[in-house]
């Protein structure tokens, strides 16, 4: 087992050794070694054989990516929490503030590609760290942008895509090199969870540093200091697996790349679903917005009633998909287009919603445990909850690729229900969204006031003369 890091910062040598006698205990295929309930994965020991890692060791590598991916969503929503202050230091509107999200997404977008290039044919390791330190060091020069260089503030955000396209692109390859089958599914639900806390916490982080500091600046130089923690635990925990190692036969050649255009080739083969789920969220989204503002002019509950019917209409589609998909490819795709248009109609309706219910100093926070309560309760956990439902499924029937399809086939059908569920909450919003949002309005044209904790007390006679006690006393 390879006990260093060797190979050159763009090497495409990895770290672990790749020559594995065919027979070894504990691996797939391997003489003598007891037929398991799958026998194409391996167990601990031949994982750990394979990688030249142990169970521990690769745990804690993947405790290292999802520190690191808290901190890349960190980053990415401090910027959101402190964005009125940066608004009133520079002087901008909402569209130039609304354009510093634009130019960071844009470089992730267009720099993605890149990282993914270079992290199929060399040292993924060093790239991250490279990355990172990029990242950080770009982040904290922003933080020192004087008022009337507006656009060196677009440049640094731009920038800092470098150092997120370089980890959000390869760290999931690492994990995928680590582990299998329902482990792997479930290391990923664990390294895909810190997307809605990092969210989360971003937007906290970045409004309460400010507060306790008294000046913006300081957001966004606290992820900074995380950035070298993380460039320091990559460098010293984190270890290259060799490619796709756990997942070929013993008797198969290693994996070696090809160009990049044969992979552009093979890839878009692949690619059908990704586009008709881009197509569907651009007219989802715009066929939502355009339904709910004509509505809104006859019905002022018509955002959550379009919500619902977009659930609802979707449910059935979804399912009939999954219930096609081995008899008809282009019914499928048919269903699937019809149900994600429908599924996309409440993404901006949504954060709609959120806004006029909440009164402007408490959107931020509202924004960020609506991130944390969506992820949390979708794609944070399903993952692995669709992968658990399958297995069990698989484990009651005979081994074949037949019940494999039919027991994903089956988990995924709970999709279907849990669209109907959020279809009916919508509509149990639509019961109550005209009172909230006129509570909202009227708190902030100052007509309502919230009671205090001084207000929640009673006036009862003692010895003579009133006084104030709290209701809990006297209902005790």
């Amino acid at each position: 087992m390879s006990g260093s890091d060797t190979a050159p910062f763009l090497s495409q040598a990895d770290d672990t050794d790749d020559g594995l006698v065919p027979g070894t205990p504990g691996l797939p295929g391997a003489p003598g070694n007891p037929k398991s309930e799958d026998p194409e994965v391996p167990d601990r020991e031949g994982l750990q054989r394979i990688t030249g890692l142990s169970s521990g060791r690769s745990a804690l590598i993947v405790a290292v990516l999802c520190y690191i991916n808290l901190l890349n969503y960190m980053d990415r929503f401090t910027v959101a929490g402190v964005l009125p202050d940066i608004e009133q230091f520079f002087n901008i509107g909402d569209s130039s503030s609304g354009l510093i999200q634009t130019v960071f997404i844009s470089s992730y977008m267009v720099l993605a590609p890149v990282f993914g290039y270079l992290g199929d044919r060399y040292n993924r390791k060093y790239l991250m760290c490279g990355g990172i330190a990029f990242w950080s060091l770009v982040t904290l020069g922003s933080s020192f942008i004087p008022r009337e260089r507006f656009w060196l503030l677009l440049l640094t955000r731009g920038l800092v895509g470098v150092g997120e396209a370089s980890y959000s692109t390869i760290a999931p390859t690492l994990i995928a090199d680590l582990f299998v089958a329902d482990q792997r599914s479930r290391m990923l639900s664990v390294f895909y969870f810190a997307i809605p806390v990092g969210s989360g916490l971003g937007y906290i982080a970045g409004s309460k540093v400010k507060d306790v500091a008294g000046d913006w600046h300081w957001a966004l130089r606290v992820t900074p200091g995380l950035g070298v923690v993380a460039v320091l635990l990559l460098f010293l925990v984190v270890r290259e697996p060799p490619r796709g190692a756990v997942e070929r036969h013993l008797d198969s050649p290693p994996l070696n790349p090809t160009s990049w255009w044969a992979d552009l080739r093979a890839l878009a083969r692949n690619l059908i679903f990704g586009l008709v789920t881009c197509l569907t969220g651009v007219l989802g989204v715009g066929l939502g917005v355009e339904v709910s503002r004509r509505l809104r002019r006859s019905n002022p509950r018509a955002d959550p009633l379009v919500c619902a019917a977009g659930l609802l209409g979707s449910a059935p589609f979804l399912f009939l998909s999954l219930a096609c998909a081995r008899g008809s490819i282009v019914a499928t795709y048919i269903f699937i287009f019809v149900g994600e248009t429908l599924l996309s109609m409440n993404w901006a309706i949504v954060a709609d919603i959120l806004l006029y219910v909440v009164i402007p100093t408490r959107r931020s926070t509202a924004e960020a445990f609506q991130i944390v309560l969506s992820h949390l309760l979708g794609d944070a956990g399903s993952p692995y909850l669709i992968g658990l439902i399958s297995d069990r499924l698989r484990r009651r029937w005979p081994p074949s690729f037949l019940s494999e399809f039919r027991a994903l086939q089956f988990s995924l059908m709970l999709c279907a229900f849990v669209g109907a569920l959020g279809g009916a909450a919508f509509l149990g919003t639509a019961i109550f969204i005209e009172g909230d949002r006129q509570r909202a309005h009227l708190h902030v044209q100052g007509l309502l006031r919230e009671a205090g904790p001084a207000d929640d007390r009673i006036v009862v006679p003692q010895r003579g003369r009133s006084t104030r006690v709290p209701v809990s006393s006297v209902l005790i």
